[in-house]
């Protein structure tokens, strides 16, 4: 992990809360973990990683891993 990876985890409105909000067992059970993120101020940073490593479980970014393929397919589409 890198240094500049570390300092958004760090600073990320999830720290210290319980992973789990964060690994809801339905997209339609997301909302808790959408509301933190919304008032997040590394939300794009954390969206940004998950995009970049393909990460395929949880809210990261605000974004269910569903929300999150659906703009990997627009980024091609534009690319």
């Amino acid at each position: 992990m890198s240094i500049t990876e570390n300092t958004w985890r760090n600073r990320g409105a999830c720290n210290g809360l319980d992973p789990a909000v964060f690994f809801p067992d339905s997209e339609e059970n997301a909302g808790e973990a959408k509301a933190i993120c919304s008032e997040c101020a590394v939300r794009l940073s954390c969206l940004e990683h998950a995009l970049a490593v393909r990460e395929r479980d949880g809210v990261w970014g605000g974004l269910t891993e569903k929300e999150r393929r659906r703009i990997i397919r627009q980024r091609r589409r534009t690319a």
